[in-house]
């Protein structure tokens, strides 16, 4: 939002079991430049990367999705949908990032548990997909 003048500043962790030999452990951070670091260490032997991108500033998701790339990793986008009057459809959100056709790009409140299980199981089904 336009109007925010705060952060979030943390590191948050879960651990989602999907069955006895699919197990997700869930790391988030704040994408601004400053926490790149982590990002990097973050990135070592992660397998996926689901990138949640506020459509009114797609352009800062850019040195993320380089990150992401350079450790080739495979990703799906989550447009955050909390801000109604920023909204972008899937084409756009395409263009403005460059995406490959295969990338997945699904919309999502991040406030909401089951709309981001939803975003979850897209990436998921990207990862198994590419792994088949």
């Amino acid at each position: 939002m336009a109007d925010k003048t705060t952060t979030t500043v943390a590191l948050d962790f879960g651990r989602l079991t999907l069955s006895d030999d699919l197990v997700l452990y869930l790391f988030g951070t704040p994408g601004q430049q400053r926490f790149m670091q982590l990002w990097e260490d973050m990135a070592r032997g992660a397998l996926g990367a689901l990138l949640l991108v506020d459509p009114a500033r797609l352009e800062e998701t850019f040195p993320v999705i380089d990150l992401i790339e350079r450790y080739g990793l495979e990703y799906a986008i989550a447009v955050n949908t909390f801000d109604p009057s920023s909204t972008h459809g899937e084409a756009e959100v395409r263009e403005a990032l460059d995406l490959l056709p295969d990338t997945p790009v699904v919309y999502c409140d991040a406030r909401d548990q089951q709309s981001s299980a939803k975003a979850l199981i897209a990436l998921v089904r990207h990862l198994l997909e590419r792994a088949a």
